[in-house]
């Protein structure tokens, strides 16, 4: 019931910013929550977060409260994860995920029925 694009993904140095951008095609006028995940090689796919759409609750993980920032447009219908002073440790695949809910699902990948293709985040020293 809803088709996800991501963007802007790519390699920056630490310190550096960078905002991945995710375009939410809905077939439905159905309510939902978006989030972020991430995962890097030989790890677990974890919650990065999460963002309703309606209301505007945010929820973040806490390694990146403080530095990253969800937010969405609801005339866009896209949602997008600013992150600031990047650390090596954040470089991973990052991914996309919608479910259809009013309320936050919880920070477990298969809480959420909808996901993206995935964008490469790489943080150098």
């Amino acid at each position: 019931q809803v088709q996800l694009v991501e963007s802007g993904g790519g390699l920056v140095q630490a310190g550096g910013s960078l905002r991945l951008s995710c375009a939410a095609f809905r077939r439905t006028f159905s309510t939902y929550i978006m989030a972020w995940f991430r995962q890097a090689p030989g790890k677990e796919r974890e919650f990065v977060a999460a963002i309703t759409w309606s209301g505007g609750s945010t929820y973040y993980q806490d390694s990146v409260k403080g530095r990253f920032t969800i937010s969405r447009d609801n005339v866009k219908n896209t949602v997008y994860l600013q992150m600031n002073s990047l650390k090596p440790e954040d470089t991973a695949v990052y991914y996309c995920a919608a479910d259809r809910a009013d309320t936050f699902p919880g920070s477990r990948s298969w809480a959420y029925d909808y996901w993206g293709q995935g964008t490469q985040v790489t943080v150098s020293s």
